[in-house]
């Protein structure tokens, strides 16, 4: 399905992730949440979105389980490339944006273990990121937040009206991504020896290209699938 306008954008959809502190033997994109698979729903909601395309990042060796139990099992169409993960995050999301060979114009990134993206979040964020270039998903959040110093007591508590928790999907201006990624990879060992910690990808856009990233809402329900206990919750929304 092609987008407003010609527009053509990508939604790269993250499952190379272990999720240890899942304790179990099986990774947590592929338990089941009722009688499918947690990976199964976010693509399964990019499959029915304005999205034309999705790359999907899986761990090594996992390809042609995900390419036999997920896509051919569920007929997920508009899945273009089954790719290789990394080791970090970062990695994998560098080698999904590697692997678009076709035309496009918008990526989003997404983590596979949220299943619970819908096509309201989905579509706010394809229409924010035609207009600021750079934006991700969040809410506010409920609670207070303290800041803790090197001793663990409250060094601070920051304005709570001014703080959100950050979701997926976020999304970019493919070339800004990609400038982004690559910039990213080149200097990799600096950043290691810095102590800087990558934990998503606005972060990478607002380091290397020095740009604003616009705040879109989410959904409380917009939960990672992280610990067993969020799988009970995942059954309830469900």
């Amino acid at each position: 399905m092609s987008s407003v306008n010609e527009i053509r954008t990508t939604a790269i959809v993250l499952a190379a992730g272990q999720g240890k502190r899942m304790q179990s033997n099986v990774r947590k994109q592929y338990l089941l949440i009722k009688d499918k698979p947690v990976l199964y729903y976010s693509l399964k909601a990019f499959e029915d979105s304005v999205i034309d395309d999705i790359v999907l990042v899986v761990g090594e060796g996992e390809e042609d389980f995900c390419q036999r139990e997920i896509l051919d099992k569920y007929r997920l169409r508009k899945i273009r490339a089954v790719v290789c993960g990394g080791k970090e995050r970062y990695h994998s999301v560098a080698y999904g944006i590697r692997s678009i060979s076709w035309e496009c114009d918008y990526i989003l990134v997404h983590d596979g273990a949220r299943p619970f993206v819908d096509d309201e979040i989905i579509k706010r964020v394809f229409d924010e990121v035609r207009q600021s270039r750079a934006c991700v998903v969040g809410m506010p959040v409920k609670d207070t937040i303290k800041i803790a110093d090197e001793k663990g007591y409250v060094a601070s508590t920051p304005d709570r009206s001014r703080i959100w928790q950050i979701q997926t999907p976020q999304a970019f201006e493919k070339k800004l991504i990609a400038e982004a990624y690559e910039k990213l990879l080149a200097e990799e060992k600096r950043l290691h020896a810095d102590g800087v910690t990558v934990t998503d990808d606005a972060m990478v856009v607002e380091y290397f290209m020095n740009m604003p990233v616009k705040l879109v809402q989410g959904s409380y329900e917009n939960i990672k699938i992280t610990t067993p206990e969020d799988l009970r919750i995942a059954e309830v929304f469900v």
